[in-house]
């Protein structure tokens, strides 16, 4: 069976994609990728400076525009300035950082990684007319949702548990997301993916020595940021992507390769866990979801 890669997405010409994060990595090869295929491309993104270079390269089908996840009140301002969408790419992120706050108080990743796309995607989707996809990754496999302490105010901080909690948090929002849309009888689908291991700058902010390891990692080990956008691409735009989905690399562990659908852990599919999940998410940001 053929390979999917960046060339077998379909003609885009007429259709919005928001992607976050669009500045570098992973979000700046998708972005780019769709605006070869035709797409209209809005780079969310925190540094406006560092993403118009990747518009540039799109050229004038992209636009960028500012968008801070851990700060709520910058993912409003955003959602207010958007009149439609036909897909939602969720993946900024960040990994293992040290301990810190957004804006609202959140513990920086569940703030950024889940908490801001949560409000994101709520704001904007009754404009939302095809997909939305989240970004995860294989650290789900060792993150625990504890609704009592999401935000880590009372348990020790562990910068990698929290990273875990922070992606498994995205898988629970997408199957959940997914089946309140087929509930509601809607068409809109909500897909996952992630990128097996690629070289980004995701692996340069956890403030250790493991910086430096994981930069050895990315020169040897890592496949590039154009490979690792696939899952995400495919999930974004092939007719075979379904809703409730979960893509990534076809290889060895998942670390690198072709999209394919791939399965999740049994923590990512309790459905009692992302309904208290989605409550307290609807709590800490304000925003409720309307499908």
């Amino acid at each position: 069976m053929p390979k999917w890669t960046a060339s077998d997405i379909p003609d885009q010409t007429g259709r919005t994609f928001v992607v976050t994060g669009a500045n570098s990595g992973l979000g700046a090869a998708a972005a780019e990728a769709l605006g070869v295929a035709g797409a209209r491309v809005v780079l969310a993104c925190r540094s406006t400076a560092k993403a118009e270079p990747v518009a540039a390269r799109i050229g004038d089908n992209a636009e960028v525009r500012a968008l801070d996840l851990a700060d709520l009140s910058s993912v409003r301002a955003f959602a207010e300035g958007i009149d439609k969408v036909d897909v939602l790419i969720n993946n900024a992120g960040i990994m293992a950082v040290p301990e810190g706050r957004t804006a609202d108080g959140f513990e920086m990743q569940i703030g950024t990684n889940h908490l801001g796309h949560f409000a994101l995607t709520g704001l904007l989707l009754d404009r939302i007319g095809d997909r939305i996809v989240t970004l995860s990754s294989d650290a789900h496999n060792v993150g625990t949702i504890h609704v009592d302490d999401l935000n880590w105010e009372r348990r020790r901080y562990d910068r990698w548990r929290a990273y875990g909690q922070s992606k498994l948090a995205n898988l629970l929002f997408t199957y959940e997301l997914d089946r309140k849309l087929h509930a509601a009888g809607s068409s809109v689908l909500a897909t996952a993916a992630h990128p097996g291991y690629a070289a980004t700058g995701l692996q340069a902010h956890t403030g250790t020595f493991q910086d430096k390891v994981m930069a050895v990692g990315n020169r040897i080990l890592a496949q590039s940021a154009e490979m690792g956008a696939l899952p995400s691409l495919y999930a974004a735009t092939s007719p075979d992507a379904v809703g409730g989905g979960y893509y990534g690399p076809d290889g060895f562990r998942q670390l690198r390769g072709y999209p394919k659908k791939v399965g999740s852990n049994a923590k990512s599919r309790d459905e009692a866990m992302a309904g208290k999940l989605w409550e307290l998410s609807e709590k800490l940001t304000g925003v409720t979801f309307k499908p």
